[in-house]
This record gives structure tokens, sequence and C-alpha cells, in this order.
């Protein structure tokens, strides 16, 4: 049985800001995330991703086919998370199949022509590209060829703006009460962690190091988040993120040195199965394939690198690896009751981020879960 929709007054109203169109409107009319109003002749039917990972958002949406009106993408699904993209395609392989690889939007090989060769009648796009979208014309080129532009975003402040790019989603797909009952369940998720970690003095909340795409290049150390995406996680699971301390901005890179001397208390660094666009990569390869032997070694790996095996959070045990593409994907309450989860075990002793990630595809997914999603260091 689905989660009972109880969708309260204040999504209500924020539904309300984000839609300016009456009753029976035609055409459409939605403020995006990007704050653009956007008039569209009708809901759309042959729709563009700019990102083949925005599939993370419409499955839940459209379950019994979230290929419908998506005509293509940009192939990062496919080159940067292939388990997700085997599952798709074992449930839809017709529409895996006939999707057109529309190459990057903010680069040469995206072609208007190819928009209207395939009469697409929308492009969404990520909103921590809204710059370069501006600045190489492609808004402006698509808009005199009489095709919409929509900013979503769930990759550069998704705790903030996943709600209103779901009630977006929903408003496009006509999937309004759909939108509503996700809505719902990703509220009531995060709550479990919130409303404890709201109480936890200052003094309890372990400083915590984030390293992004841990082992992607293995001599390389380290990028990290600052309080956005995966640092702000951190922040609602209850730890002090070190990017956030250190710098203003989504991410930075910090030198091995300035890591061995703030010697944190926890060490995370996200992984997926990148082996296949990347053979070289030493990252734990997280995800819907993903093997759990394989990954003890291969975080195993990470700690022993230079510089790591002798920080304090490598010798108590207290380093652990979590599925990267949770960073880009109205999932990450998942992620986050996991990090709440290892940093406060005592006061998180009935979460259960498994049974969560189950319900979650029981729920919205067209497909079961599977696999492993998160390591830590064995003991």
């Amino acid at each position: 049985m689905r989660h009972p929709l109880t969708y309260t007054a204040a999504f209500a109203a924020t539904a309300f800001s984000l839609f300016a169109t009456s009753a029976l409107a035609d055409p459409m009319t939605v403020t995006d995330i990007a704050g653009r109003q956007v008039t569209l002749p009708d809901a759309p039917e042959r729709i563009i991703l700019g990102e083949g990972r925005m599939m993370y958002a419409i499955a839940p949406l459209a379950t019994e086919n979230p290929f419908e009106h998506v005509v293509g993408w940009k192939d990062d699904l496919i080159l940067y998370d292939p388990d997700a993209f085997e599952k798709f395609k074992a449930a839809f392989p017709e529409d895996t199949e006939r999707m057109v690889n529309f190459g990057n939007p903010y680069a040469g090989d995206f072609s208007i022509e190819a928009v209207l060769e395939n009469k697409a009648d929308l492009l969404l796009l990520d909103l921590g590209n809204l710059f370069k979208a501006e600045e190489t014309g492609l808004i402006e080129k698509l808009d005199e060829a009489g095709v919409p532009v929509v900013f979503i975003d769930f990759r550069r402040d998704p705790t903030a703006n996943s709600i209103p790019s779901m009630l977006l989603l929903g408003r496009l797909l006509e999937k309004e009460a759909r939108a509503a009952e996700f809505i719902d369940f990703y509220v009531a998720e995060m709550r479990k962690v919130t409303n404890v970690v709201q109480s936890l003095p200052v003094d309890e909340k372990p400083l915590v190091f984030m390293e992004n795409a841990a082992g992607w290049s293995p001599e390389y150390c380290c990028n990290t988040f600052g309080s956005y995406n995966y640092g702000r996680f951190i922040e609602l699971a209850g730890g002090r993120n070190y990017g956030s301390e250190k710098f203003a901005g989504y991410s930075s890179e910090v030198s091995l040195e300035g890591l061995i001397a703030a010697d944190p208390d926890v060490l995370l660094g996200t992984g997926a199965n990148w082996a296949a666009a990347r053979p070289e990569v030493t990252a734990t390869l997280l995800g819907y394939q993903a093997n759990a032997v394989d990954n003890d070694a291969r975080i195993q790996a990470l700690a022993d690198r230079v510089g790591f095996k002798n920080l304090r959070a490598v010798q108590t045990g207290r380093m652990h690896s979590i599925y990267h593409q949770f960073y880009n994907s109205p999932y990450h309450f998942i992620a986050i009751q996991q990090i709440a989860k290892w940093l406060h075990p005592e006061d998180f002793t009935d979460l259960d981020p498994n049974a969560t990630m189950a319900k979650l595809h029981d729920e919205f997914m067209p497909f079961a879960t599977a696999g492993q999603f998160w390591v830590s260091l064995p003991k």
C-alpha cells in the first residue's frame, strides 16, 4: 500500500506560489527554480533531460513508465550510474533503447537541430548550470526555436530545492497528486533525523570531513563540500562539516596537509560504479550491483592511502563511504539517515535506512532495490 496522502497546507501554499495558472488555463505558466516564469503551450509531451540522472526524480512521479514523455537525454546516467541505468533498462527495454543522446547542453555537441527534429517541447536543465546556459546563449537559441527551458535542482541546494522541484515536475508531468504523495514521504523521513538532531548540543556534534568522489583520481586529495549538498547533509545529520567551517560556497579543493592538521572525528567519502567509465578509479563501487566483499577491500585501500592511515577517524574505525548519486536526487533523506546513524548511533538505534530504501522502492520506484549503498571500514 502506498504512503497515505496528507498534503499539508504549508506545501499547498508553496505550490500556489510556484504555479501561476488559472483552473483551466492553456497555455501553462510555471515559475522554475531559477525564478524564471516560463510559458508552455500545453503540458509537455516530448521532454529532453539536460542530465539523464533527472530520471531519479521523474521515476517516483511517473512510476508506471517514467520514459513516457522523455525523448532523450545526456548520457551521464549510462556512464556514471550504470547500475541504475541497467535497472531502468530491465524494466523498460524499448524505452531506454529509443532514448536519443542529445549530448552536453553546454558544449558544442548539443544540437538545436536535433531538438527540433525530435519535436521536443521542453528542455529540463540543472540550476547549477544556469550561468553556462546563459553564457552559451542556449536559452536564447531555444527560445527563438520555440522550445521552453525549465530549471530544476536536486544538486546545488537539494535540501532547499527538492520539494519545489518535485512540485514543478508534478505540474509539468500532470502528476501533482503523486508529487504531493512523494513530498509527504520525503518530509516524514527527513523528520526522523531532524527532530532528534535539533536538540543535540554543539559539543556533541563531531567534526566530519566529506571527500567528494574519493578515489576518482587515485593520487588526488581532496575535494570537499561547503555548506551545500553533502555538506548540508552532514549538518542536518548532526555533524560539523569541515568544509562549511573553512570556506563559503559549494565545494573546494583541500590539501592533504590541511586534512591531516584538522584530523576530523569522522571521515566520509562518496562512491559509485565508475569502473567502466574510468577504469583506474579506486573508489567504492556502490550502487544496485555492488559487491560487498569488493567494497570492503576498496574502502580499506582508501584508508591505507598515504596520510590517511594515521588519521584519528581511521584509527577509531569511523571511516565510511556512501553512494555518490544521493547528491543529485530527491532520495537524499536516505543518506542523511545513514550519516546520522554513523555520527550518533546511540540516538538512532531504531532508525533503519535500509528499510527506508526498501519502502522508497516499494512505493515509488518501478523496480526493487538491490546492491549496496554504503559501507564502513572493516573492523
